[in-house]
């Protein structure tokens, strides 16, 4: 009639210490009558015996009460066994069978079945029954580990298992328990798995081609080709690099573009799209419309192999022509396998440099400076030429004055003067003839601001005028016209002299010379002779000079310079009155004494 068989707690924790106390109350909740004594007056009573003569009997003291969740704990007993499932809807076959693993927990008389996973086998394989008590029968009972042998049959839940064996330690223990283990039996495997791991053997290939063979052994597997589509024939054409890769499982071709940044082009990888290319078309009727229509099997003599592909040849694929230069490892490796080709050598296709055409600058057309005129070949929009700002800063307002006399067959140009201005901010001349009365010539600015190029150079590389080429009777030509430098500013003499080091000593000296009389005059002058009777008599000589005929002061100056041997800017009396003989100057002796 009893239906609970639940024990009661003896283990508790008591300060952080585990301890055992005996049961309060029977198995399924029956009364215990506590005794009334303490327990060290139990154990005394328990080892005290009839009072002799010798004195108390002492008698060992009971066992401790040991529960069973703890004298099993982490004990299991484990059988291999194994089930038949009906398979209904496979023809292969009809029943399966598969092997588990039943645990007993002997703390708790709790089972669990384990069915272990097989890769691949398609099943709901691991537990297949959690662990709990497994109900026996309809009346309540429960299985026990006394129920379990070898080469029995197990019926769980509607499911029969077959136990076949055991580990050592099910066995031991059973047969400390008195029960007879029987011996164990051959663990049945599953007919289909052992038919299905005996070896297949290897189907004969016809001699025929096989239309899945090339896929299977190609498949994943592509050639690839690195290509220059020339495509320079056409408006804005240039060389297109590009990737063509061949599929040998299907025989199929792409060809894809290789783009770098900022090439202008858009980003559109895929050139033409993975397709068999037909190679040699079958001779057909010209007016039929095929360019329409997909291209058929029939309609195509030959299709594109990978021995139409090699490093160095050109390809023509719909259309357009591939010029092939290099090629993976992958691919090396397949033709010298399958074809017996060893040369893989790679052709360089880039691009030479251009070789630069010199540039020919016309000649100069005399407008403007040749700097200036340049920058019309150099660009489109010239541009002025760059200045030299610290010069033009250094030297600004900075300007050398000198006369010149123009030198030319026409008479009525003998007696005209110039003054040419050297501004050494941008070494550019400009040259202001003085207006003369009743001349019959205009005066005014006879030459712009300008540079001016030294006879003999070329536009290429011009040779400007610079300050050391200025010397007193020195020749300058500007334009085709020649003039001669006759006087200079005393301006010219103090920066030539506060620079010497930057002038060739000739100039410098040439300039000195020049106006040595003029300090000579300034010295006698200085010395007591009246001044005002100096430029009298100098006034005197001047009229006198232009009464009489044209008179030629160049010689008459040179031939002065060469009797000064020694430089000093001096003359005798005796020499003067010999060389104003010698060139017939019209003036009278007596003026010439007082000079």
């Amino acid at each position: 009639q009893k239906t609970s068989f639940h024990r009661c707690q003896t283990m508790d924790f008591k300060n952080g210490y585990a301890f055992f106390r005996l049961p309060r109350e029977g198995v399924g909740g029956d009364t215990l009558f506590a005794n009334q004594l303490s327990q060290d007056e139990l154990d005394d009573l328990c080892t005290k015996g009839a009072t002799l003569t010798y004195g108390q009997v002492k008698r060992p003291a009971p066992s401790r009460f040991t529960p069973a969740f703890v004298a099993y704990d982490k004990k299991v007993l484990k059988f291999d066994a194994y089930f038949m499932e009906e398979v209904a809807i496979s023809a292969e076959e009809h029943y399966r069978i598969r092997q588990v693993c039943i645990y007993y927990y002997l703390e708790d008389d709790s089972m669990c079945i384990i069915e272990p996973k097989v890769k691949n086998s398609g099943l709901l394989q691991g537990k297949l029954m959690r662990r709990h008590r497994v109900p026996k029968n309809v009346h309540g009972d429960y299985y026990h580990w006394k129920d379990l042998n070898l080469g029995i049959d197990l019926t769980i839940y509607g499911r029969t298992y077959r136990l076949v064996n055991c580990d050592s330690f099910t066995k031991v223990f059973l047969e400390s328990q008195g029960i007879v283990v029987n011996p164990p039996e051959e663990l049945v495997s599953d007919p289909y798995t052992e038919q299905h791991r005996t070896p297949v053997q290897k189907r004969i290939v016809p001699t025929g081609p096989d239309p899945f063979r090339q896929f299977l052994a190609y498949d994943t597997k592509v050639l690839r080709f690195y290509a220059i589509w020339d495509d320079t024939n056409c408006a804005f054409g240039d060389h297109h690099p590009c990737i063509i890769h061949y599929f040998l499982a299907d025989d199929t071709v792409e060809v894809r573009e290789v783009h770098k940044r900022n090439d202008g082009r858009d980003p559109f990888p895929v050139l033409m799209r993975r397709q068999r290319l037909p190679k040699i078309f079958v001779d057909k009727n010209q007016n039929f419309p095929s360019c329409v229509l997909e291209i058929t099997d029939h309609e195509v003599q030959e299709w594109y192999s990978p021995k139409d592909f090699a490093v160095g040849k050109t390809v023509t694929l719909l259309g357009r022509t591939f010029f092939i230069y290099d090629c993976d490892k992958f691919t090396q490796d397949f033709y010298r396998e399958k074809y017996g080709i060893t040369d893989f050598q790679p052709v360089d296709v880039n691009k030479k440099p251009l070789e630069k055409v010199p540039q020919v600058i016309p000649p100069y057309n005399g407008f403007g400076i040749p700097e200036d005129s340049l920058q019309n070949c150099l660009s489109l929009f010239p541009k002025p030429p760059r200045k030299d700002i610290i010069k033009m800063l250094e030297n600004n307002l900075k300007v050398l004055r000198y006369q010149v006399a123009l030198e030319s067959p026409v008479p009525e140009d003998k007696n005209r003067r110039f003054i040419l201005s050297y501004f050494l901010a941008d070494d550019t001349i400009s040259i202001y003839e003085p207006p003369v009365k009743n001349s019959g010539i205009t005066g005014g600015k006879y030459l712009r601001r300008t540079k001016v190029t030294k006879p003999g150079s070329t536009p290429e590389n011009p040779i400007y005028y610079e300050p050391s080429d200025f010397t007193i009777g020195s020749t300058i030509e500007v334009f085709g016209h020649r003039f001669i430098i006759t006087d200079a500013d005393e301006y010219v003499l103090n920066y030539l002299e506060r620079n010497a080091k930057s002038f060739p000593a000739a100039t410098v000296q040439s300039i000195r010379d020049h106006f040595l009389p003029r300090k000579v005059v300034v010295e006698t002058t200085s010395s007591g002779f009246p001044k005002k009777d100096l430029d009298d008599l100098i006034v005197e000589v001047q009229k006198e000079l232009k009464l009489q005929e044209p008179f030629d002061t160049r010689q008459f100056h040179e031939a002065f310079h060469h009797c000064d041997t020694e430089g000093s800017g001096f003359l005798d009396k005796t020499r003067f009155l010999t060389l104003c003989d010698r060139f017939n100057v019209p003036t009278s002796t007596i003026l010439l004494k007082k000079v």
